[in-house]
């Protein structure tokens, strides 16, 4: 199994060699660059009409180039979302127990859900509510919560042992929240209530002498029937919905973690009730946008390589505009420029590659997400996803990582690797066309559990899909999610070596015999 090693790879002398592909034409990027982040789309939130606005611009640039629409006759693939008001107000977590009832309000009980909550049921605390086959690991196993509401905590065991059978120091696509959700409805639960992860999280510390402008996404989310809603508590409360268990929430963790073995119970006498509602909701379209490069092999033409990127961002809030420049119209601009890359070069690799830029990946990856529940080409014959978000600026700390994460002194030009681990032939090959480009590459975040990059990037559904898939990413910077994130900060350099690193590798792979493979275990 792959630990928390760190890859680092510059090129050398004797290595080096020119690009394979062909250059990047700079001004064509920054023209890009000065659309996106102008006044006039408005920071391209989901669902705005300067949101549509920078689809239809990438979608023109993309039969510009020559491509052929990839869904169908169009360019664009819609995909019904739901804005919503949360009423903070109204959330209470009611809790029966021995003929008692108390109200848990926030913060102790946080969260939303793009549908109106009203749910009852019995109560399962389920470990970590993980469901982990490859690793042996199963915190459902004789545990039945059809009809239930789930208690669990975040994150997963042995999160901080670098021998954890999970992967180390880093994350497993188990840690996050999407897997922890899918797994309790997949098993009949009717509504998760996740606990933090007392022995290993981390909490953002505030910064009383530079209060930061940085903002959040507006609540929207996929119109979706079939989602379940889930809320967060906190360790008090935590340890008052697990009282019949007779142990405290933290000592429950290091038991789990020691064993290795779920401590899953009915938590006996107790009922809950959840309840929250929003004030409104306002429901529209999203795009992502789709250009096909197809392939020269009659056989393999079928088969495809996936540039992506996402063009949305945070709009104008409390009067200040979030122009986005790095997030990420750095991403997007690329994928365009490759687009125009491969049809100008004329040559069709074996394999088709596909290019899509996501809407709505800000509302946590819901683009992307829809993608891969309704995708335009067959998931089971994509054989790589190489996703490009943030990579414009140098990487630097900031709160959240609270010092914590080792970023080298100098990291012009650095990109980072995310989620590489789950397909070591897709990381062979990004390593292998860096020859010719002399990025610096590391794969740090692969072995973190502090800045949960795993689970933060339209690379994520890929991989939860199965598909080889990674990100590349320049790091974190002072000024993430801010409006101070513009294009005059951007390392245009960087960007001209990942647009032609990104060209070498999809390139390799379209032709390639032996294309990556998923690696379920990340072994």
């Amino acid at each position: 199994m792959i630990r928390a090693t760190i890859f680092l790879f510059a090129a050398a002398a004797l290595l080096a060699r020119a690009p394979a592909g062909p250059q990047p034409q700079m001004n064509r990027v920054r023209a890009d660059l000065k659309y996106l982040t102008s006044e006039k789309l408005a920071g391209r939130v989901s669902l705005a009409p300067q949101a549509d606005m920078a689809a239809h611009y990438i979608a023109d640039q993309f039969e510009k180039a020559g491509l052929k629409p990839g869904n169908g006759k169009s360019y664009l693939q819609p995909f019904r979302m739901i804005a919503y008001t949360p009423d903070i107000g109204s959330q209470m977590l009611v809790v029966t127990r021995e003929g008692v009832t108390r109200h848990i309000t926030p913060p102790s009980f946080s969260g939303r859900f793009y549908r109106n909550v009203d749910v009852r049921g019995e109560v399962v605390f389920a470990g970590y509510g993980i469901s982990a086959p490859e690793y042996g690991y199963d915190d459902y196993t004789g545990t039945n919560v059809k009809g239930k509401i789930v208690v669990i905590f975040d994150h997963e065991p042995q999160e901080d042992d670098p021998k954890s059978i999970f992967h180390g120091t880093g994350h497993t696509l188990h840690a996050g929240r999407w897997m922890k959700v899918e797994d309790a409805r997949r098993h009949g639960a009717v509504a998760v209530l996740i606990g933090p992860d007392s022995l290993h999280h981390q909490q953002e510390r505030p910064n009383p002498k530079r209060p930061p402008l940085r903002a959040g996404a507006p609540p929207q989310s996929l119109d979706d029937p079939g989602q379940i809603p889930v809320f967060s508590i906190s360790q008090a409360t935590m340890a008052d919905l697990v009282e019949p268990l007779h142990i405290s929430p933290i000592d429950l963790e290091r038991s789990i973690d020691a064993k290795l073995k779920p401590a899953s119970a009915l938590l006996a006498d107790t009922k809950l009730e959840i309840r929250s509602r929003n004030k409104e909701h306002h429901r529209g379209t999203s795009l992502n946008v789709a250009g096909l490069w197809e392939g020269s092999d009659p056989t393999l033409k079928t088969e495809t390589v996936m540039l992506t990127a996402h063009y949305d961002h945070l709009g104008i809030q409390n009067g200040h505009l979030y122009p986005g420049a790095n997030d990420n119209a750095s991403g997007t601009v690329a994928v365009m420029e490759l687009a125009r890359l491969f049809a100008e070069s004329g040559v069709h690799p074996k394999r088709s590659i596909l290019f899509v830029v996501f809407g709505s990946e800000e509302q946590l990856m819901m683009g992307s997400f829809y993608y891969t529940f309704h995708p335009l080409r067959p998931l089971a014959t994509t054989r790589a996803v190489l996703n490009l978000d943030m990579i414009g600026r140098n990487e630097a700390h900031i709160q959240q990582d609270e010092g914590g994460l080792q970023i080298p002194a100098d990291t012009s030009n650095l990109i980072n690797l995310v989620g590489s681990f789950y397909s070591p032939g897709l990381q062979s090959d990004l390593f292998a066309a860096n020859r010719g480009v002399g990025l610096v590459l590391d794969t740090k975040y692969d072995a973190d559990h502090t800045l949960n990059a795993l689970f933060r990037c339209d690379h994520l559904p890929f991989l939860i899909a199965h598909v080889p898939a990674v990100w590349l990413f320049a790091g974190f910077h002072p000024g993430y999610h801010e409006p101070s994130d513009t294009m005059d900060l951007l390392n245009y350099p960087k960007i001209a070596k990942v647009i032609s690193l990104a060209y070498d590798t999809a390139t390799m792979i379209a032709n390639t015999e032996t294309p990556p493979r998923f690696d379920v275990a990340g072994e």
